[in-house]
């Protein structure tokens, strides 16, 4: 037992204090053959209890400190290591990972790499059966962690036929089941719709405080974070930049966009607000406390010049694609869709928005004749696409798929980026290769396999794919998961300029603060049909549409609503609001 000394001299018993379930001391890390140090003397303590939100942009090391949290690395990635780093009083280097994970409950970015069985309900039984647990006890977690993601119902399908976004929930479940003292997850919610991502958070809110679990979360999620969260410690370059309460960081506007971050929309809008209105202080993080700002300056706000919303764009005619009357049901009998009609102009930028299991990537997979009809017509620029062979429509059509890293297969970046034009006549190959590769900020790592690459770096591998065969048609469906601030911004400018030249471009996308500038009409779905579908500011501040499809809108659409000056306007995200009081 530990002694001290009292202040009159006498020797007694000193109070225990229970370690941290986190503490790092000076750690870094540097993978095989790369040059800059994936994580560079990180030194921090997690306290038992708390619910920690890791920010920061690509390449910051919040993968790679999230797989320290239960030894994959280093035991599991050839690197060099410096440093301590002791998780659950296991020394992270030393402890075989299997046992840190008896502790340790980890969700990586991609789920499909963790789930392996042919059942929902034996994904999640399977690390409870592989630590002998008595079969009633099984039932009793299995139960009640797919009650806890919302998977109830599902125990007898099979993973793959779940929708990106309920794969991630399993993945969520098969951890939660093990009740482990730390929960780890890396971008839980990156595939999610807006209301399920919330939901995730309320599920690891109450498991943190019901249940004292320690929670680590690896997001780019400001306002989910900002909500739920308890503490923020944010990387950058391998290092810890910040680390301090949601609303003193994420508070930081200017401060977050230097390194690629996201502050939460609301943050945003309110700064852009208090510099008109000349007041001081930090700018709110949540929602609640965003209208609460706002309504206390109801008269200053009342004051500011009349600003109208921009004119939408004109409607656009013809159909570049088209289904009528499109219904699909998968051999399981989940019906996807239900009599779906739509028609895409040539030349227009539509996005595609639902929740999750909503039929959107459904729907646009049969553009590709990657599925049949079950009933109903499509067609590719006013032809029916049963008479059109699948290469046909490849070179009409551009899809980047919602796991696009799936898509990559050659040697090295620049090899897959100039494969499919090995098979077309194409002169100038080379030169378009390289243009795409440009475009997509690709040019350095050109030489290199596409699997060393960050997931985000897959991704623009892909599209960069996709933009060296010039198609007339693009679809993107999801394409800035897991993408930072500056990345994803990126990858829409690119959609953009497309766009402007003629093209024709279908996003399907969760992240609807991005849409503002770009997609000119919306379109949502719910339940596999139609919900609405007209001009973005429309269809985003139409409450009764957007609530029966489960959405929600950006937050400055939320905090606009009975703000007489701000309803006028009809924000979308804080850059309406800077143009307006210029």
């Amino acid at each position: 037992m530990a002694l001290d000394r009292r202040a009159d001299g006498a020797v007694g018993a000193a109070p225990i204090v229970p370690a941290p379930p986190v503490r790092f001391e000076g750690v870094g890390f540097r993978y095989r053959g790369a040059e800059h140090q994936a994580l560079d003397g990180v030194t921090l303590e997690i306290a038992r209890g708390e619910f920690v939100g890791l920010i920061g942009p690509t390449g910051a090391g919040k993968s790679t400190f999230c797989q320290t949290l239960n030894g994959i690395v280093p035991q599991f990635h050839g690197g060099a290591w410096r440093g301590t780093g002791t998780v659950a009083g296991h020394d992270t280097v030393d402890v075989p990972t299997a046992l840190i994970a008896r502790s340790v409950g980890m969700v990586l970015e991609d789920p499909e790499t963790q789930l392996t069985a042919v059942t929902v309900e034996a994904e999640v039984a399977f690390a409870l059966e592989n630590q002998s647990m008595p079969s009633p006890e099984i039932r009793v977690r299995v139960t009640e962690a797919l009650g806890l993601v919302g998977l109830s119902g599902l125990e007898s399908k099979h993973p793959a036929n779940l929708s990106g976004g309920q794969k991630q929930r399993l993945a969520i479940a098969a951890a939660l089941a093990l009740r482990p003292e730390i929960v780890v997850l890396d971008e839980p919610t990156s595939q999610l719709d807006p209301q399920a991502a919330r939901d995730v958070f309320a599920i690891l809110r109450r498991i943190n405080r019901d249940q004292g679990m320690t929670v680590v979360v690896a997001s780019h999620a400001a306002e989910e974070l900002a909500a739920f969260a308890t503490r923020i410690v944010m990387l950058s370059g391998g290092r810890v930049v910040a680390d301090a309460p949601p609303a003193e960081i994420l508070a930081r506007v200017d401060f977050l966009a230097e390194h690629a971050v996201r502050p939460p929309d609301v943050a945003q809008s309110v700064a852009a607000l208090a510099g008109r209105l000349g007041t001081d202080g930090a700018p709110p993080v949540t929602l609640d406390a965003g209208r609460a700002w706002a309504e206390r300056r109801r008269d200053a706000l009342a004051a500011l010049p009349p600003a109208a919303p921009p004119e939408p764009p004109a409607p656009k005619e013809g159909a570049a694609l088209a289904v009528e009357g499109l219904s699909h049901t998968y051999p399981d009998g989940t019906v996807a869709l239900r009599g779906v009609d739509l028609a895409v102009a040539p030349g227009s930028f539509v996005g595609i928005v639902g929740p999750n299991g909503s039929g959107k990537s459904t729907l646009v997979k049969h553009f590709l004749k990657v599925l049949e009809p079950t009933s109903g017509v499509v067609r590719a620029e006013g032809r029916d696409i049963a008479e059109l062979s699948v290469s046909g429509l490849a070179r009409r059509i551009g899809y980047v798929a919602q796991n696009a890293h799936q898509q990559l297969f050659c040697g090295s970046v620049r090899e897959e980026v100039g494969f499919a034009l090995r098979f077309r006549e194409t002169a100038d190959a080379d030169a378009k290769v390289a243009e795409a590769l440009s475009v997509m900020d690709l040019t350095d790592v050109a030489d290199r396999h596409p699997v060393s690459l960050s997931r985000g770096d897959q991704l623009r591998t892909v599209i960069a794919a996709i933009l060296a065969l010039d198609p007339e048609i693009l679809i993107f469906d999801e394409p800035t998961t897991g993408q930072d601030w500056r990345g994803a911004v990126a990858i829409l400018e690119v959609l953009g300029r497309l766009n402007r030249r003629g093209k024709t471009v279908v996003l399907i996308t969760h992240h609807l603060y991005l849409l503002r500038g770009y997609v000119e009409r919306l379109v949502v779905m719910s339940g596999g049909g139609v919900a609405t579908d007209g001009p973005l500011r429309d269809v985003l501040y139409d409450e009764a549409a957007m609530g029966a499809a489960g959405l929600a809108p950006p937050q400055t659409v939320e905090l606009s609503r009975g703000l007489p000056w701000l309803d006028a306007l009809r924000p979308v995200n804080a850059a309406d609001i800077r143009e307006a009081v210029r």
